[in-house]
């Protein structure tokens, strides 16, 4: 991989997209986010009675807009290590009469103001789909079953008709279900071995196609790529239930760490191997249990975290709804969020579920104030244009660049790229991010083979500022703007990404 030259003259980055070779199909769930009951996501984030742009149900109308706008599409939930003590039953029936209980997870009082009934009745105010997690981690079978029976089972039965009675004569319909969350780690309640958490999984799995052999189920994964168990994890859960689940999970976050910005850069780095080494496990139990099928990915946790920061907090102290992870995103962030979607999407042929985490206050791209605005952090312009414009066929992009050095990483390509088709008008949209802190990256990309023939669009998230941040003050300090010199003629796009920039290119 070539060395970048010297600063007066920047080599080119450049790739060729062929409609011939292809990496997949974009599922829609890819561009799905999270709401747990942590910190202010639920509560005044979501839902916040009283509020001047509060609807009747309680949600607040300002963040529903900014959530259609972002283009979520799975909407996770509970949680989280939330869901692993937490009880359904206290989140349904007259609101009154629900328990306040300890969350052990967050130190935090949960009120069990906003339950199940809430949940759904905002998902489909935002014309998303449900996705449910189920704690393993303090109970077990029957009471999956038990949600079970009452969310989704139309009448004629104990819990469908207690539904009923609660006011929801419909079923809701949950179709995708988290068969717990991080049940390697230590930090999560109820924590299990890969064995044990195995057969649990495979006989809640088992047990709830009974009721529905339609549902598709997420089997726990590794929490992320360095824990000591990870790949072993993932091979014995999957021994155990490889014919009852269709996907498996991943989580991941990152943070630029001691000042180290380039590495910082080049997260998706990490993105990109865990994926190709969890889908060489499952290949590898398929092939061992000599099976067809193909074991899907749900990467339903990731995002930028200043971790770093949350771990040397002081304890909280049973408050309820306290301003917990409430991450203030630079422009170098939505950076790095920009090409955490570019990985996600180049392996959008195993990746078919993925959340980013989460949706509203909490390491969020929407934050609000209580009794106050809401507003877009930088972090919201990657996802919601790769939501909006990622829609079709990922086109295979193998990148010539010049490449920097990371103290993580290694070697690493200054240009991280994808491109996505929309089969139905022939329109390419080429994602970008030129990762050089300091340096523009000129960009030529043969398009030949494709019937564009005109830039509809560049935009490009960047400042000179790499410490620019939208705030409630200055909620709009950051924002997307024209790229410059953007041309394509003779089946050639050329043009130049500013420096640490993320770049949307729409063709037609």
């Amino acid at each position: 991989m070539p060395q970048i030259p010297s600063a007066s003259a920047p080599a080119s980055a450049r790739f060729t997209l062929d409609p011939a070779f292809t990496v997949g199909e974009v599922n829609p769930r890819l561009f799905g986010s999270f709401v747990e009951h942590l910190g202010r996501c639920v509560y005044t984030g979501i839902h916040e009675p009283g509020h001047p742009a509060a609807d009747e149900a309680g949600l607040r109308t300002d963040v529903l807009a900014l959530i259609r706008e972002l283009g979520v599409s799975v909407i996770r939930y509970p949680g989280g290590n939330f869901v692993s003590g937490y009880k359904w039953e206290d989140g349904v029936g007259p609101v009154d009469s629900r328990p306040r209980r300890l969350d052990l997870a967050w130190r935090s009082t949960e009120t069990n103001r906003f339950g199940l009934s809430e949940y759904i009745a905002f998902v489909r105010k935002v014309d998303g789909e449900p996705m449910m997690a189920l704690n393993l981690g303090t109970r077990g079978v029957a009471e999956a079953l038990e949600l079970q029976e009452y969310a989704n089972h139309p009448s004629g039965t104990a819990l469908a008709d207690l539904r009923i009675g609660h006011g929801d004569k419909d079923p809701y319909g949950i179709g995708l279900w988290c068969l717990g969350n991080e049940m390697d780690g230590p930090w999560q309640t109820g924590h299990k071995t890969a064995e044990e958490y195995g057969r649990l999984a495979a006989e809640t799995a088992r047990a709830m196609r009974q009721i529905d052999p339609d549902i598709e189920l997420v089997a726990c994964g590794s929490s992320n790529q360095s824990m000591p168990t990870f790949a072993t994890w993932e091979a014995t859960v999957l021994r155990e239930t490889y014919d009852l689940v269709d996907h498996i999970s991943l989580h991941a976050y990152y943070e630029e760490r001691d000042g180290d910005r380039d590495s910082f850069l080049a997260s998706a780095v990490d993105m990109e191997s865990f994926i190709e080494n969890v889908v060489a496990t499952c290949d590898h139990i398929g092939a061992r249990l000599k099976s067809t099928k193909k074991i899907n990915l749900s990467f339903d946790e990731w995002n930028v975290w200043y971790q770093t920061h949350y771990h040397n907090a002081e304890p909280l102290n049973w408050e309820e709804a306290p301003r917990l992870l409430e991450d203030n995103y630079s422009v170098t962030d939505a950076v790095v969020v920009g090409s955490l979607l570019i990985a996600l999407l180049r392996h959008a042929d195993r990746v078919t579920v993925a959340c980013l985490a989460q949706l509203v206050n909490v390491i969020a791209p929407i934050m609000t104030e209580p009794g106050g605005p809401a507003w877009r952090q930088t972090t919201f312009y990657p996802f919601a244009q790769a939501s909006a414009h990622g829609r079709g066929r990922v086109l295979q992009v193998n990148v010539d660049s010049p490449a920097y050095e990371t103290a993580v990483y290694g070697e690493v390509p200054l240009l991280h790229a994808t491109a996505v088709l929309d089969e139905s008008t022939g329109a390419v949209t080429v994602f970008a991010v030129n990762r050089d802190q300091h340096r523009p990256l000129p960009l030529e990309i043969a398009l030949h083979a494709l019937p564009v023939t005109r830039v509809v669009e560049h935009t490009v998230l960047a400042d000179a500022d790499p410490e620019a941040r939208n705030t409630l003050t200055d909620p709009e300090r950051v924002t997307p703007h024209p790229g410059e010199g953007t041309a394509l003629a003779d089946g050639t796009l050329r043009t130049t990404l500013e420096p640490m920039s993320w770049n949307v290119i729409r063709l037609g």
